[in-house]
C-alpha cells in the first residue's frame, strides 16, 4: 500500500489530515495512486462510509481526485503545491521576463491619492458598522460598466480579481461541479478550481477568445459555469472580438442557467474595447446568473488589491453575505486610493496600453520576420508555442533571458513559454528574438495555441 507510507487514522477528519500532510510532505508524489475504499478501511479497521468521507473531504480540498470504478489518487498538482510556489531562478545578470509583473514606471505616483484617502479617514474615520463599499468608487465603477453595454446589476468590492472570482464560484457552486475554464489559462485560477473542490473543463481558445465551439461542447458536458478573460488574457493575450462574442453569447443562450464569469482585469491598460458577453443582443442578458470583475492591480499598482464587481442582485447578494462573516470589507483606505486615481486619470489608458501593444508587436514582429509563431493582442505577456518547455526555457537562460513555461498554465493544450515584455526595451527585441530563433533551431512548437 503506496509503498512504505501507512495512512493512519480512525475518523475520516483523521485519515484525511494525514493523507494530506503526506502530499504536503512529498511523502505521497503527484499522482499516486490512493487504496481502494474497502482494502483501507480493512486497514484502518473502520468502516468503508468513513473512508468514503475522508477521501470526499481530499476531492473537495482539491488534494486528490476520484474517477469511480478507477480509483483515487494524488493530483497532479496538488493544492497544496501551487502553480507558482516553485520560483524561476534567475541567473545574475539574466533578465526575468517570467514575472508577469507591469512596468513599474506605467504605475502612478499614489501619494497625491493615499493622501487624499488619508484625509477622508481623519474626517470620517472608517469603524465598525460603516458601508462595505466607498460610494466615489462604485460610481466612477458603474458610469465605466454602463459605457461598455454591460447590463445593469449590483455591485461589490473584493480584494483582486482572483479573491471576487473565488466568491462567485463559492456563492453558486458546490465541490465536484464542473467549470469551464480556458486553457492554457491563468495558473492562479486553474489551482483556485480544485481549492473550491471545483473540476476544470478546458476549453482552447486562439487570439479572439475560447473557442465556441469547445466551450459548447464544455457546457453540453455539464460545466455549470464559463470563466472568459475578456481582454489581456494571461498567458496568451487574447481579446475577445466582436465576432467571437456574438459568437460565445449564442453558446450561453442556449445554456440560460449556466453562470457566467468574466475577468476584465485588463481594464485600464489595453487598446481594444470591452464587449459584454452577458449582454444578449436586443437588451436582456444571456444567462440568469453572472458576474464581471475588474481589478485595480495591472494599471494602477499589484498592491492595490482592489476590484469591483457586477452582477446579477442574487449572486451579488450571496457575494456581500459570505464576506460580511469572513473579511467584513475590502479597506476603505484603498477604496478611496482607487477612486482618486480614477477620477484624476493617474494612470492614463491610452498612454500605457500604447507603451505595452509598442513591446509586444515590437516582439512579435522580430519573431515573425524569424518564422517564429507568437500571441500577443493585448496585455503583458508574448505566448510562443514550442515542442519543448523544459529544453527552451533552460537554454533560454544559459543566454541571459528567464522565461515562464507554459505547463504553469496548460491542461491539456498544446506547450509554450510565456515572455513578459512590460519592460522589454526596444533596444532588447533583436537580441531576444535571435537568441530565441537560436535555441529553437527551426523546431517550434507550431502556430497554434491548442
Amino acid at each position: 500500500m503506496l509503498g512504505e507510507y501507512r495512512i493512519k487514522g480512525r475518523r475520516a477528519t483523521e485519515i484525511a489530515a494525514d493523507i494530506e500532510r503526506a502530499v504536503g510532505g512529498g511523502v505521497l508524489a503527484p499522482g499516486a495512486p490512493l487504496p481502494a475504499l474497502r482494502d483501507l478501511a480493512v486497514e484502518l479497521g473502520v468502516n468503508p462510509n468513513t473512508v468514503a468521507a475522508a477521501y470526499r473531504l481530499l476531492r473537495d480540498r482539491g488534494v486528490i481526485e476520484t474517477a469511480g470504478r478507477k480509483g483515487s489518487r494524488v493530483r497532479p498538482r496538488p493544492v497544496n503545491a501551487p502553480r507558482d510556489q516553485a520560483g524561476i531562478p534567475v541567473p545574475p545578470g539574466a533578465r526575468d521576463l517570467s514575472s508577469g509583473n507591469p512596468d513599474p514606471a506605467l504605475l502612478p505616483d499614489l501619494g497625491p491619492a493615499l493622501a487624499v484617502a488619508a484625509a477622508a479617514a481623519a474626517r470620517h474615520p472608517v469603524l465598525y458598522g460603516h458601508p462595505m463599499a466607498d460610494p466615489g468608487l462604485l460610481e466612477l465603477a458603474g458610469a465605466s460598466y454602463r459605457a461598455d453595454g454591460v447590463p445593469e446589476g449590483a455591485l461589490a468590492v473584493c480584494a483582486g480579481s482572483l479573491d471576487a472570482i473565488g466568491r462567485v464560484l463559492a456563492a453558486r457552486l458546490r465541490p465536484g461541479d464542473l467549470v469551464a475554464v480556458e486553457d492554457p489559462g491563468w495558473g492562479s485560477l486553474l489551482d483556485l478550481l480544485p481549492a473550491l473542490g471545483l473540476r476544470a473543463a478546458p476549453v482552447g481558445l486562439d487570439d479572439q477568445g475560447p473557442l465556441p465551439g469547445r466551450g459548447a461542447e464544455a457546457l453540453a458536458a455539464g460545466a455549470r459555469a464559463l470563466i472568459v478573460t475578456s481582454r489581456a488574457q494571461n498567458p496568451t493575450g487574447a481579446v475577445v472580438t466582436a465576432a467571437r462574442a456574438a459568437e460565445l453569447r449564442a453558446v450561453l443562450a442556449a445554456h440560460p442557467d449556466v453562470l457566467l464569469i468574466e475577468d476584465d482585469h485588463g481594464h485600464g491598460m489595453v487598446h481594444q474595447p470591452f464587449r459584454s458577453l452577458a449582454a444578449a443582443p436586443g437588451g436582456g442578458r444571456t444567462v440568469e446568473h453572472w458576474a464581471l470583475v475588474r481589478s485595480a492591480a495591472k494599471a494602477l499598482s499589484p498592491d492595490l488589491r482592489v476590484s469591483v464587481v457586477i452582477g446579477d442582485r442574487e449572486t451579488v447578494d450571496r457575494v456581500l453575505g459570505r464576506q460580511r462573516l469572513d473579511t467584513g470589507w475590502v479597506s476603505l483606505l484603498l477604496q478611496r486610493t482607487v477612486a482618486e486615481l480614477w477620477r484624476t486619470g493617474a494612470a492614463p489608458p491610452a498612454a500605457v496600453a500604447g507603451a505595452y501593444r509598442a513591446r509586444r508587436e515590437g516582439l512579435r514582429t522580430a519573431l515573425a520576420e524569424r518564422g517564429i509563431a507568437a500571441y500577443g493582442e493585448s496585455g503583458l505577456n508574448v505566448w510562443v508555442p514550442v515542442a519543448d518547455e523544459a529544453g527552451v526555457t533552460a537554454a533560454l537562460a544559459q543566454r541571459g533571458w528567464v522565461a515562464s513555461p507554459g505547463a504553469r498554465y496548460r491542461l491539456q493544450s498544446a506547450a509554450g513559454i510565456r515572455l513578459t515584455v512590460s519592460t522589454l526595451a526596444p533596444a532588447e527585441v533583436t537580441a531576444l528574438a535571435d537568441d530565441l530563433a537560436a535555441v529553437l533551431g527551426g523546431r517550434a512548437g507550431g502556430s497554434r495555441l491548442i
